[in-house]
Parts: structure tokens; C-alpha cells; sequence
């Protein structure tokens, strides 16, 4: 699958489209914008033109890291695009977060499994 990863933000659009794609329902365009300009660090995943996955880092960018709306499209599940988009989130801590830092992930429910081996 050609799947291009970036370390940009999405657009609002699809970002508000991607998160009720994936059943997160209705994002208010105002918190969205709020929310993807008060990010510390965003990678997408593009096919083509369209956007099939994202996520961004949360926190304070000294002391907090919160791993935050790693969503990948339904129809691209399974395919790996969860783990590339973790693998730049990775390299990103990898450099931001110093010894002493705290790095933390909510997961929805029942898919805190998939998050066990990031971090080692």
C-alpha cells in the first residue's frame, strides 16, 4: 500500500471527518481548530491525496506528553498505518521528552493492547 507519512497537521476538515469516520462523533469546527493549534507535534497518513490516518502529541512540551487521536480509517485498519503513524510519534519523544518526562495514551476502550510494546 503507498502510504506517505508526514509531520504536518491534517486539515480541519479532515480531521473533523476522520474522528466521526472512526465513530467519534461531531467535532465543533472551533474546538477542532483549538485543538490542532494547541498541538506539540502531528503526523498524518496520506494515500494519494486522501487522508487515511493521524495523530497528534498533547502536553506542556517539557514535563507532560499525552499521545492523542492516533486514528487510522476504517477500511485502512490492520495494514501497518498505526504503526508508522507511532513510529514518527516515537521519534518525536524520542527528542522532546527528557528523562523525567512523562509520556501517557488514552486508549479507547478495549484497544489498550495494540499500545503495550511502543515505549521500550
Amino acid at each position: 500500500m503507498d502510504v506517505t507519512i508526514k509531520n504536518i497537521p491534517p486539515k480541519l476538515d479532515e480531521f473533523i471527518a476522520l474522528r466521526a469516520n472512526v465513530g467519534w462523533g461531531d467535532t465543533p469546527a472551533c474546538l477542532g481548530q483549538s485543538a490542532l493549534n494547541n498541538s506539540l507535534f502531528h503526523v498524518i497518513a496520506r494515500r494519494n491525496e486522501e487522508l487515511v490516518g493521524m495523530a497528534r502529541i498533547v502536553g506542556d512540551g517539557a514535563m507532560f506528553f499525552y499521545i492523542q487521536d492516533l486514528i487510522v480509517s476504517p477500511e485502512f485498519q490492520h495494514k501497518g498505518i498505526g504503526d508508522m503513524l507511532m513510529q514518527s510519534i516515537e521519534c518525536y519523544l524520542s527528542k522532546a521528552a527528557t528523562s523525567g518526562s512523562t509520556v501517557g495514551l488514552f486508549s479507547a476502550a478495549g484497544k489498550e493492547a495494540k499500545y503495550i510494546w511502543y515505549g521500550k
